[in-house]
């Protein structure tokens, strides 16, 4: 039977047309399976890639004096990784809609076989490869990151409005949990293997081929995908597109640049603290909130389907920054003991992350629900489009996005690290950088707060964003204003109405 399946699968044509995932009967008859079957192996081949795109966070705790590796060093491979995964998520984005989410996949998967094997190189002969070849072949680990834009813009369009912020936020926790799991496998090698990191490797060679050959056989090409560079640049023209980029940084910035950083930050701080074994300590608890922050993520997508992307992501903001705040104290408690790390302040130090990775995680689903919400408002004030024509504009509007600010979050995980980097070289501490942290969480929910958290707008069935009363006005919900417009938020946007009669009926 399974066999026969897999048959059926190999033989059938992979491209489906007039996809509208909208349509309830359709829905209910057989596109809820084809939409779910693209959702797994969507999050399979993103999964493998954050782990790719992660591996050096691994690598890591192998790299010995005998690799001529600084601390220094470490931190500039792990944002040279997150810098090259951020910038390709923007043409990531494109990439299903010219070649298809199919297509895409099983070349995404392939093509991260070349870094794979490049780091196996690299862990075989420490001493022989000098620090340019460690950053180099970082910079093609990146390629994993990109996955991630087009993996979310792929199932962004197979999934209706009403369920998008549980489809994308279980697509994007999925693919979030490669960080921890390879962190995992780390922690098996170094237990069990100390000294063979090539290990690792090997694994996930196996990994990348089973991912592009399920690709192949099980999903499926969209032909209305429609991401576009036009979109983008479109995008770039609206206000809530920058304050979502702002927003993502604290979010996604904050999962990748700690699943990064935090394993070198506890090797540094078991290492102050007196371990025997600071590698295996830090690989024995780096993984924890990774896993958490990947877990709790479609859980964030789910909650704002039903409360509001807006609500659940300014409480997140507060709860990260009274997180950020147990760093603070501990990091400044380290530094007032001569820098020692007492087992108090390392404690600190773990609850203070694990909470980090957590609430960040919640938050990534959260701010992805609002982001096809803003959208699918602002379309309704198209008047030139019809109804086709405004669903298309909000995709492509929507998809465009995503990539956007994931390449925009990514590089929140590079200032992390960057920021770890100079706190260290410049303190000895990283105390300076939770302070920089905790100021950024700060700011990101007075944002939230301001201009999407005030007052809810309906679309469709669905209940999102926030926005402010047009000065003079009751209290009465404004449904037919947009998202951070309006009077009391700087002015109506005149790019979102298409003609006078609808920009005085809001005026």
């Amino acid at each position: 039977m399974a066999f026969a399946d897999l048959t059926a699968h190999l033989k059938r044509d992979h491209t489906i047309t007039d996809w509208d995932p909208e349509d309830r009967v359709a829905w209910d008859n057989g596109n809820a399976a084809i939409a779910k079957r693209n959702l797994i192996w969507s999050v399979i081949c993103e999964h493998v890639g954050f782990s790719i795109w992660s591996l050096f966070s691994v690598m890591a705790l192998f790299m010995g004096p005998e690799y001529g590796i600084s601390m220094d060093q470490k931190f500039v491979i792990a944002a040279t990784a997150t810098l090259v995964g951020s910038c390709l998520r923007i043409p990531y984005t494109q990439a299903t809609a010219r070649f298809g989410g199919r297509n895409w996949a099983i070349f995404s998967a392939i093509v991260l076989l070349i870094p794979t094997a490049l780091t196996m190189m690299l862990m075989m002969n420490p001493g022989e490869f000098g620090f340019g070849w460690f950053l180099a072949v970082a910079a093609i680990t990146g390629f994993g990151g990109g996955n991630f834009a087009s993996s979310m813009t792929n199932i962004n369009a197979f999934y209706p409005q009403r369920l998008k912020g549980w489809a994308l936020g279980l697509n994007a926790g999925g693919g979030n949990i490669g960080v921890p799991v390879v962190q995992v496998i780390g922690l098996l090698v170094i237990w069990l293997f100390a000294d063979q990191p090539e290990i690792v490797c090997s694994i996930y060679l196996v990994a990348l081929a089973v991912a592009g050959v399920g690709a192949a056989i099980y999903m499926d090409n969209l032909d209305h995908q429609t991401a576009s560079g036009k979109a983008m640049i479109d995008c770039l023209k609206y206000r809530d597109t920058w304050l979502i980029c702002l927003l993502y940084i604290g979010t996604f910035g904050s999962f990748i640049g700690f699943g990064f950083a935090f394993s070198q930050v506890l090797n540094i701080s078991f290492t102050s603290a007196g371990a025997s074994k600071p590698a295996l300590a830090a690989a024995q608890i780096a993984w924890i909130g990774p896993l958490l922050g990947s877990v709790a993520r479609p859980y964030g997508g789910k909650l704002a389907d039903r409360v509001g992307g807006g609500k659940v992501t300014l409480y997140c903001f507060i709860a990260m920054a009274a997180s950020a705040s147990i760093l603070v104290v501990a990091g400044m408690s380290a530094d007032a003991n001569g820098k020692v790390i007492s087992g108090g302040v390392l404690a600190a130090f773990i609850v203070g992350f694990i909470l980090l990775f957590l609430i960040s995680g919640i938050a990534n689903g959260s701010v992805y629900k609002i982001i096809p919400t803003i959208w699918e408002h602002k379309a309704q004030f198209r008047s030139g489009l019809n109804s086709h024509g405004k669903t298309t504009w909000s995709r492509s509007m929507s998809g465009a996005l995503i990539g956007i600010a994931g390449a925009a979050g990514g590089l929140g995980g590079v200032g992390i690290n960057l920021v770890l980097r100079a706190s260290y070289k410049s303190n000895q501490s990283a105390t300076q950088a939770f302070w920089v942290f905790l100021s950024f969480y700060v700011l990101a929910a007075v944002v939230t707060w301001w201009f999407y958290a005030r007052r809810p707008i309906v679309v469709g069935e669905t209940t999102d964003l926030a926005v402010a009363s047009a000065a003079g006005t009751s209290g009465t919900p404004q449904r037919d204003i947009a998202p951070g417009t309006g009077p009391a938020a700087g002015g109506i946007d005149d790019k979102s109405i298409d003609d006078k009669a609808t920009k005085e009926a809001l005026a």
